[in-house]
């Protein structure tokens, strides 16, 4: 059955195509006893306006995107709360979108959110360096902000976590702990964060001086089976080789190793100290507790979306900014040599 129009409206209520539009858009402006006719016809003819055409000829879209690595993390999860509780409150809809570290399938979602002429694009980009897609949307005037991830630009906003110290907080405390064959396990290293973390590593095993390898085992996904896959290979090296502790670039990856190692009977931390990052819900609740490098992660999400808004509202007006929080280790049952 057709949607009804609102011809077939006002035919219904015997006032002109003005006066609905009155009545959908400037109700005060209508007597009430024609108000009240219209809306009898609009609940009889079941009609609903076409509030997508209304805002593009408008030109003010109420739906702002946000363009994620990947929807099934629960980190992004945690940044998407963030992000949609700032957009509801402004009246606006937020649309998710997964790239799924995929940078061809990230360029379509552009694509199409550029085509849809969205209020605004929250974005965590797959790659680094120059993005012609979001450069495109910036031309077209439609705001963009990234999310765990700095702009480097002065024509961008972003909101990201100091990821470099996020890794040598990570790696000081294994350090701490005794260890000195460590592997840090994540991938790939096109994601900014992924290098930064390991870069802050590196950085801490450089300035300790202590004469401790780290070993890198990249993976081509950030998830609980790439880490599995990674775990399992670094198990088939002789005893002597292995790694005493691995740092992983997020804890699902930390979270798959868990559960290979655990699952060949081995002791975490006694024969593998653990550490994750992102410090996800799961973490604190795993078979062993994990440690993790905790991210603001809602607030993560809140704070891109208030830039968003306000580059949407202020126009050229508008400053940019670049919001850096600093993150912080939560030290648990996964790396922690027990007090002898």
């Amino acid at each position: 059955m057709a949607a009804a129009s609102i011809k077939e409206v006002a035919r219904q209520a015997g006032v002109s195509l003005g006066t609905v539009s009155n009545v959908l858009n400037r109700p005060n402006s209508v007597t009430p006893a024609t108000r009240q006719r219209v809306l009898d016809a609009i609940a009889e003819l079941g009609y609903v306006r076409n509030d997508s055409a209304r805002q593009l000829r408008a030109g003010q879209s109420r739906t702002v995107a946000i363009v994620v690595l990947d929807v099934a993390n629960p980190f992004f999860t945690d940044v998407v709360r963030g992000a949609e509780q700032v957009v509801e409150e402004a009246g606006a809809m937020l649309v998710v979108c997964n790239s799924g570290e995929d940078s061809a399938r990230e360029r379509r979602h552009l694509e199409l959110l550029e085509e849809q002429r969205v209020r605004g694009v929250l974005i965590t980009p797959v790659g680094h360096g120059r993005q012609p897609n979001l450069e495109r949307l910036h031309k077209r005037g439609i705001p963009v902000v990234l999310v765990d991830r700095g702009s480097g630009r002065a024509s961008r906003c972003s909101v990201s976590v100091d990821d470099v110290m996020g890794g040598r907080l990570a790696m000081e405390h294994l350090l701490d702990q005794g260890h000195r064959n460590v592997a840090y396990l994540g991938g790939p290293f096109a994601i900014q964060q992924v290098a930064d973390r390991h870069a802050g590593a590196q950085a801490a095993l450089a300035e300790r001086g202590s004469g401790a390898a780290l070993r890198v085992a990249s993976t081509t996904s950030l998830t609980v089976a790439a880490g599995r896959r990674a775990a399992e290979e670094l198990l088939t090296l002789p005893v002597r080789q292995r790694p005493s502790a691995v740092f992983c670039a997020n804890d699902l990856i930390a979270l798959g190793v868990l559960q290979e190692v655990t699952a060949r009977g081995l002791r975490v931390p006694d024969d593998l100290a653990i550490v994750g990052y992102d410090d996800i819900e799961f973490a604190g609740a795993a078979a062993v507790p994990l440690s993790s490098v905790r991210q603001p992660r809602e607030q993560l999400g809140r704070t891109a979306a208030q830039l968003l808004l306000e580059e949407a509202e202020g126009g050229e007006a508008h400053r940019h900014r670049h919001v850096v929080f600093q993150p912080e280790l939560v030290v648990r049952h996964s790396s922690e040599q027990p007090r002898r």
